[in-house]
């Protein structure tokens, strides 16, 4: 019962899901409608999420916010007593940028609580009807991004993860796909790996192409997606597949004998 206390002196990160209003979770959506104050991604996550709220509940975009306005903000509606809630799209661990909200907060003597939310890359994989770790094709998958305006680490590039072969996520770089294919394609894919783009998994304005990396890149300008899409690269994508050793009846296991 401790677990559905919500104390009004935390900031609440809530993991909005990759779209779908149903995809937030029943604690976030808990959370969310008794809110004071909600802070959200305005140009990421589904605005029909604000129908959660409250009817008095003080509800700010922060697109056009910069850190410390944020900051500022959440001081003032823990000082007042509010529960505060800031609202960001997918999951708050993947490019979330809840370290430095944490950090600031931490200065100020706030304490806030993290709920995990539905990543796009899941999202993206159940429209897709398709999983990312396929029995003796693929066994890991690698979520990483292009390097732009925010730089990647040494050792991080495309084409050295490009080096494994393996089942890739890569976010907030479609707007670059000849560079992206150019580099997968140097580091070790092969021109007939399959890849699909998919713009705004599981909203109602989804879209989703499908090719190889021989012709995604065309394909993708084509269909004019510029934002807001993922690169799902690998052969998980493809024909090949094994069934897993978990169902097989000539398999033991702990509760069950071949």
């Amino acid at each position: 019962m401790t677990q559905n206390v919500i104390d009004t002196s935390k900031v609440y990160f809530i993991g909005a899901g990759p779209g779908d209003c149903e995809l937030i979770t029943l604690k976030g959506y808990r959370i969310l409608s008794q809110a004071d104050i909600v802070i959200y991604a305005g140009s990421l996550i589904n605005h029909d999420l604000l129908q959660y709220c409250k009817e008095d509940a003080a509800c700010y975009d922060s697109a056009s916010l910069n850190l410390e306005e944020i900051i500022e903000l959440m001081k003032d509606g823990i000082s007042a007593g509010k529960l505060v809630v800031r609202l960001q799209t997918g999951d708050l661990s993947l490019y979330g940028s809840i370290r430095e909200q944490g950090e600031e907060l931490g200065k100020l003597g706030i304490g806030f609580a993290s709920v995990p939310g539905v990543s796009s890359f899941l999202g993206a994989a159940a429209q897709l009807g398709v999983e990312y770790t396929v029995p003796e094709v693929s066994q890991s998958l690698i979520i990483t991004r292009m390097a732009g305006r925010t730089p990647t680490p040494a050792g991080e590039s495309l084409e050295a993860f490009a080096a494994h072969q393996t089942s890739m996520a890569i976010f907030l770089s479609v707007q670059e796909i000849e560079e992206v294919v150019k580099r997968l394609n140097e580091g070790g894919y092969p021109l007939d790996t399959p890849v699909a783009v998919i713009y705004k998994a599981t909203w109602p304005d989804e879209r989703k192409v499908e090719g190889t990396l021989a012709d995604i890149a065309a394909k993708v300008r084509d269909g004019d997606i510029r934002k807001t899409a993922l690169i799902l690269v690998g052969k998980f994508l493809g024909e090949e597949y094994h069934y897993s050793k978990l169902y097989d009846a000539s398999f033991s296991h702990e509760y069950r004998t071949a």
